[in-house]
């Protein structure tokens, strides 16, 4: 499947996100070959086998410019696949995606940097990445690092910060970069309560310049609190998509049925 065959018009320049009938599979080993030459082996021979695994089904959303979405589900749900499939890091197995803008992905916070270059590099070598130029950066380089709280470590190479270090590092510079589009998985999970409070303000602040926030978190309130509309994934599949208050609603409604029918 080419790029441009996953993609779409998008039918409105209002419309920043949208995903149309949207799946993702992927190919499971039966076996577990535990060195490389195994593995070779038995690829020669044919007896690599695979079943099918649909990580997303005939998932469909749009989202307007300066619309905020929350997603929720269990582990294994599909929230993390959907995130790369928007941001373009993987492509669907089938459906299409149509994204308008400057697309920030914060999935691995902390990761994607160079461990041997300093903070400040890492914050260049970042920028380059997404296709700004060092003159840009520059002018974003003293407010990244003031909200990562790294002035005393701008210069100190980034393998040796902690992960939680690291994760400042890059909400800080995913959040600066002036997206359209901001996606971020479990983001308010970065350091202390008070860092936490500074990032929701952050996002907050990212929505009311008009830019689209896709968010993953487990934590309900902060899904209620800073997304209009919520996303709810049950095993790949879309159980509902609409207004935050109501999607919370069934989905709480629905894990508390579960904990009482387990007992935990």
């Amino acid at each position: 499947m080419d790029k441009d065959s996953t993609r779409d018009s998008g039918g409105s320049k209002n419309i920043s996100v949208m995903v149309k009938n949207v799946s993702l599979m992927y190919n499971l080993s039966r076996q577990r070959e535990e060195r490389l030459k195994e593995y070779v082996i038995n690829m020669f021979k044919g007896k690599l086998f695979f079943d099918p695994f649909w990580a997303l089904n005939n998932v469909s959303f749009k989202l307007k410019k300066g619309e905020s979405l929350g997603i929720v589900g269990r582990n294994g749900a599909g929230k993390s696949s959907l995130l790369k499939i928007v941001s373009g890091i993987i492509k669907p197995t089938e459906g299409k995606i149509y994204t308008q803008g400057v697309i920030s992905p914060m999935i691995e916070l902390g990761g994607g940097f160079d461990p041997n270059m300093s903070a400040k590099e890492n914050v260049f070598f970042s920028g380059a990445m997404h296709g700004f130029s060092k003159k840009y950066m520059q002018e974003r380089f003293d407010a990244i690092i003031e909200f990562a709280e790294l002035q005393e470590f701008a210069d100190v190479p980034v393998k040796n910060f902690s992960s939680g270090m690291g994760a400042k590092l890059s909400f800080a510079i995913a959040t600066f970069i002036d997206p359209d589009i901001l996606i971020a998985d479990e983001a308010m999970s970065v350091g202390d309560i008070g860092f936490n409070l500074k990032c929701e303000k952050r996002l907050e602040e990212i929505a009311g310049k008009g830019a689209t926030v896709i968010i993953v978190s487990h934590y309900m309130e902060q899904i209620k609190k800073m997304c209009e509309k919520t996303l709810w994934l049950e095993r790949g599949n879309m159980m509902m998509f609409g207004e935050t208050k109501e999607v919370c609603g069934a989905y709480e409604k629905f894990m508390a049925e579960r904990s009482a029918e387990t007992g935990s």
